[in-house]
């Protein structure tokens, strides 16, 4: 017999098991992945925020312009897109998911989503 890894008491039942029950169990994974956690919600909040304000966007043929300073407006953080393209002709852009964007002059925003 061994003892839980979370609370110390006694395991009855299989030999393989760390844990006597399932909430022993979730408090030592929360407690261990506490820090990587909170980051990754952090981060993933922005993400989900920052793919809801360009899914907002008014959208034709899978097209839209908008401006930098309505996106940052609405809580827009540019410091956070899932992934960057650069295609054959240059040109750069920033997916949050399945919606790119595009820089262009004047504070222009290209956007365009994937379907």
């Amino acid at each position: 017999m061994s003892n839980c890894l979370e609370c110390g008491d006694k395991i009855i039942g299989r030999s393989d098991k760390k844990f006597c029950n399932d909430g022993c169990r979730n408090a030592f994974n929360n407690k261990h992945n506490k820090d990587s956690t909170n980051l990754m919600r952090n981060i993933n909040n922005k993400l989900r925020k920052n793919h809801r304000i360009l899914a907002e966007q008014n959208y034709v043929d899978g097209k839209a312009k908008t401006t930098r300073n309505k996106l940052t407006s609405e809580g827009f953080n540019f410091d956070y897109f899932t992934n960057l393209r650069v295609y054959k002709n240059g040109a750069e852009y920033r997916f949050v998911y399945d919606i790119g964007y595009k820089f262009l002059e004047d504070d222009w925003i290209l956007l365009v989503r994937k379907e």
